[in-house]
């Protein structure tokens, strides 16, 4: 086990700079997972600190130690692809074998490690199976004990769920996360998942463009988003975002739309208050299941709107609200909607002024 930590890491493809001063530490025995979306740079990290690919600029640290000039056989780290990479004509045992082979330990060694990684995955029955044997999520197993079975001090996860059908990736990435904190080995973890990545994460680095967004816990990213891109990537259904101006009206702000006016809580103006003369334009962000929804207009704050699309999510309502100019999505809990919503009916929405969020439209910086 190991911290991995990098510092200010610069990797260039021709004159293209695809990774940009990115720079984090995963603390030992740390599930670290890196999250963006396709082409973001999440794979060429893992590459990075694996020693597969060379920053022009930055260091890696694998321990107290730089690695930056160290080849990838002696980093002491193992990776597991997102094709998983198996050795077709090789048993599952024999692909377990094959890196202990290579490293020359002794024949009651190999035997050892390879019953330990075998009951660890409860892969006793497949042993004598080839690749080609085996369903999407036995192949997972297979590529993950052939990574474990060398006892690494940095294990490196490239999206390896990314083929398996939604029930086996669910039941999957359980058993990754409890095998990965009963070895407590320090792992970095790829995916575009934002669910799997709040579900796995210790700490997630949100990722955009070669850049780190934001780094944090699971209810930090959620909760506290950085910009307007982290509030867009995490949760689902994804934010609303609602274009938006901030007016003072009789001593108090309030946000002013085509389809509404509603009031800013206290701690926001006093906020807009220190930045009114240098911001224009704002987005305000309303998560789905910070939208109320009731038959009848009971508090003035109240917007109407009507119901468009209803989706049932056993305990919960997802419904398409539109209003006069816009389209929001709000998730209701079934016992808190009070009634059975239908296509076309009339509501009345409100949103829940502590827990809202305004961006600057121009930089998509949060106002905190």
């Amino acid at each position: 086990m190991a911290e991995v930590k990098l510092k200010d890491i610069c990797v260039k493809f021709f004159r293209n700079e695809v990774l940009k001063n990115i720079t984090f530490s995963a603390n030992e025995g740390e599930l670290c997972v890196l999250l963006g979306p396709s082409g973001c740079g999440k794979s060429l990290i893992l590459r990075t600190i694996a020693g597969l690919t060379r920053p022009y600029k930055g260091l890696v640290y694998i321990g107290n130690k730089v690695v930056n000039n160290i080849s990838p056989g002696n980093r002491d780290v193992s990776m597991v692809f997102q094709s998983y990479a198996l050795y077709p004509n090789l048993t599952v045992r024999e692909n377990f074998e094959f890196p202990l082979l290579a490293a020359r330990m002794s024949k009651t060694d190999i035997k050892n490690r390879v019953k330990e990684v075998t009951n660890l995955l409860h892969m006793e029955e497949l042993l004598g199976r080839y690749p080609l044997e085996l369903s999407g999520g036995q192949q997972q197993r297979v590529a993950t004990g052939r990574a474990l079975v060398r006892r690494p001090r940095v294990f490196l996860l490239d999206e390896p769920l990314g083929s398996l059908d939604a029930k086996i990736r669910v039941e999957t990435r359980g058993r990754l996360k409890r095998l990965q904190k009963d070895l407590g080995i320090t792992t970095i973890y790829v995916t575009h998942d934002q669910a799997e990545a709040q579900a796995m994460g210790d700490k997630i680095i949100v990722i955009d463009k070669g850049i780190i967004e934001q780094i944090g816990s699971p209810e930090e990213i959620y909760e506290n988003p950085k910009n307007s891109f982290v509030a867009e990537f995490m949760g689902y259904p994804r934010i609303n975002f609602i274009d938006c101006e901030i007016k003072e009206i009789d001593n108090k702000f309030y946000f002013i739309n085509t389809d509404f006016k509603f009031p800013l809580s206290d701690k926001l103006s006093k906020r807009i208050k220190d930045n009114k003369n240098r911001i224009d334009k704002f987005i305000l962000g309303v998560r789905p299941e910070r939208i109320f929804i009731g038959r009848e207009e009971s508090e003035k704050n109240y917007i109407p709107a009507k119901v468009i699309l209803i989706e049932n999510q056993s305990n919960e309502f997802l419904l398409d609200i539109e209003l006069k100019s816009s389209f929001l999505r709000a998730r209701v809990k079934r016992e808190k909607l009070l009634f059975e919503p239908e296509r076309n009916q009339e509501v009345f929405i409100n949103f829940d002024k502590d827990n809202i969020y305004l961006f600057d439209k121009k930089t998509g910086l949060r106002i905190v």
